[in-house]
């Protein structure tokens, strides 16, 4: 079998250059109108699985993503919290990441379900030398705690602002972080949880 030599290479190389130039020429001139059609569906193809996968990421990441209760806890959010008190905490703050973190860590609940519970009392936990940061939690605690003989502050070192509400054996149900809530919305949703006593 003979042995090709460079200059075989070469010309081999150039007729493939010429006939890979030639088909680009036949697809960029004769068939520029089905060419064009191509291009556009290859679009329309790509644009729609674009859309599909826009819309499974979207479903990844609203299906309830969950957080570990850990991570929960060191949101300020323990216990089964029902999602209809996620969302109305959106109502009472304007915090889409604190009502985001409460959707990860709260528990589905049913239309009949929704803003129904109710609790014993609560603690409102917060840490003494940071309330000079907290204005509207130090309103509540001075003008509108007295209102909820239940409610107890608690004062914990380094502690971020947080309402534990509590069942009618004292033990912890839920627990809300309200670094951001007015006194006005502390005292509606205490009014709206928190079970009215004969002191009340």
């Amino acid at each position: 079998k003979p042995e090709l030599t460079g200059s075989d290479h070469s010309k081999a190389a150039a007729s493939n250059i010429l006939h890979y130039r030639r088909i680009c020429e036949d697809f960029g001139s004769a068939d520029e109108p089905e060419r064009e059609r191509e291009m556009k569906m290859m679009v329309v193809l790509l644009a729609k699985m674009m859309a599909v996968m826009v819309l499974m990421l979207a479903s990844t990441i609203s299906a309830k993503e969950q957080l570990s209760a850990k991570e929960c806890e060191d949101l300020g959010f323990t216990g089964l919290a029902l999602c209809s008190d996620c969302h109305s905490l959106s109502e009472y703050v304007k915090d889409q990441e604190l009502v985001s973190d409460c959707l990860k860590c709260c528990a589905d609940d049913s239309e009949d379900s929704m803003s129904k519970v109710t609790y014993s009392g609560a603690i409102l936990e917060v840490c003494m030398r940071k309330l000079v940061f907290y204005p509207e939690i130090v309103g509540f605690i001075e003008e509108e705690k007295e209102k909820f003989p239940s409610v107890k502050v608690q004062y914990i070192f380094n502690s971020p602002p947080k309402l534990i509400m509590l069942d009618e054996s004292g033990e912890h149900k839920e627990s809300i972080r309200i670094d951001n809530w007015k006194r006005e919305h502390l005292l509606q949703y205490m009014r709206e949880k928190v079970k009215p006593t004969a002191a009340s």
